[in-house]
């Protein structure tokens, strides 16, 4: 998505002459290296946990189907989609910094599952998140999301996210919302043409493929295994008159999208751009545990911003590490609340953001070692070989 009016540099151009200089608190280094280390018992706990539930909704959604208890299938179904909805862009995210699993290969399959379930290119993503990342709310490096960004739900659309996301998902720059646009932008990705299309709305892929072309070769393949994947789900359940597997399948990212979209919305909307200071440009909240499970632990987004390398089931324990120079998280009530303010003020000022009062950082002791450095700068595994 592009401001109107506004031309970018190419981001070779970016890379070379924007350089952030982020704020970042000060922590022990032996604990920071302790809450680097990834553990493979967590990532099947996250990943595997994730996977397992969505296929006992599914079995249970199926099973209700099969007996005619509609209200109860409906229900079922509902919660099915609850949990599928992450699966877009939420699990892909951590998977695709790499830091869910030790084993990388792990890595790399669960990445693959959920973005196939989810609609989900990696490949783009990869590239816009490592953008993102190291260039969070500077427009020119970073246009994953293009602030302002309005956090009014109408009720054509808040009727979408308690059944099913048709058409499109408001304030999301990368990904592609409802199921009809998510299919036109697959077709277009897998037929190549996407990035040379001249609509405002896809202007950061187009600048992604142009700066990254060998990741939009893999892009356009996964967009049609993508295709391949789920035509076979759909065609398969109509001869077989098992239609319900192309709501437990192919549908069910895009049904009951109202939990990934209340706290997806709170990471970086109504906030500054243009600052070198992560707790100005993100914001955390606090959720009941089966939110920040299936959340990914994506609430604790400011301190995912600080040390992106650190794995997503540690990112509390950082928090509890350097709370006395961070600003106190929000509730999801309070976000919301924060965000509906700052748009009103944004219709009259377009300038305006919510400036989050923070405390001082702590002075940073200069003895720093070379691998706290590098946890520091680490997205993991994240930005494609044309990135790192």
């Amino acid at each position: 998505m592009a401001k109107p009016g506004v031309v970018y540099e190419p981001l070779a151009k970016v890379r070379k002459e924007l350089k952030v200089k982020w704020v970042r608190p000060a922590i022990d280094r032996e604990k920071l290296q302790e809450l680097n280390r990834r553990s493979d018992l967590q990532g099947w706990y996250q990943a595997g946990g994730h996977l397992a539930i969505w296929m006992a909704t599914g079995a249970l959604t199926y099973y209700f189907w099969a007996q005619s208890m509609w209200l109860v299938f409906l229900v079922a179904l509902f919660f099915h989609g609850t949990v599928a909805s992450f699966f877009t862009g939420i699990a892909p995210h951590e998977l695709g910094h790499g830091t869910v699993f030790k084993t990388k290969k792990l890595n790399t399959i669960f990445l693959y599952i959920v973005s196939m379930i989810g609609w989900w290119n990696h490949y783009d993503y990869a590239a816009s998140h490592t953008y993102h990342h190291r260039y969070t709310l500077h427009p020119d490096g970073d246009r994953e999301n293009l602030l302002p960004i309005s956090p009014l739900v109408g009720p054509f659309f808040l009727v979408q996210l308690f059944t099913i996301n048709t058409f499109t998902q408001p304030g999301r720059t990368f990904g592609k919302g409802g199921f009809i646009s998510t299919i036109y932008v697959t077709v277009l990705g897998a037929l190549g043409l996407f990035g040379n299309i001249k609509v405002p709305h896809h202007e950061w892929l187009r600048a992604l493929h142009e700066d990254q072309p060998e990741m939009r070769k893999d892009a356009i393949w996964w967009n049609r295994s993508m295709l391949l994947f789920h035509g076979a789900v759909i065609l398969a359940s109509l001869l077989t008159g098992y239609w319900v597997f192309i709501f437990i399948i192919s549908l069910s990212p895009f049904i009951a999208n109202w939990g990934v979209y209340a706290l997806g919305m709170t990471q970086h909307t109504g906030l500054k751009e243009n600052d070198n200071d992560f707790r100005k440009a993100t914001r955390s909240v606090k959720v009941n545990p089966i939110a920040e499970f299936l959340y990914w632990r994506m609430n604790w987004h400011a301190e995912h911003h600080m040390f992106a390398g650190i794995p997503c089931y540690n990112l509390k324990k950082l928090y509890y590490e350097i709370a006395d120079q961070m600003p106190e998280p929000r509730t999801l009530v309070g976000a919301w609340k924060e965000m509906r303010e700052t748009w009103f003020k944004q219709e009259e000022d377009p300038d305006y953001y919510f400036d989050t009062p923070v405390p001082p950082v702590k002075t940073r002791k200069s003895d720093r070692s070379h691998d706290v450095e590098e946890i520091e700068n680490s997205i993991g595994d994240l930005a494609p070989e044309g990135l790192e």
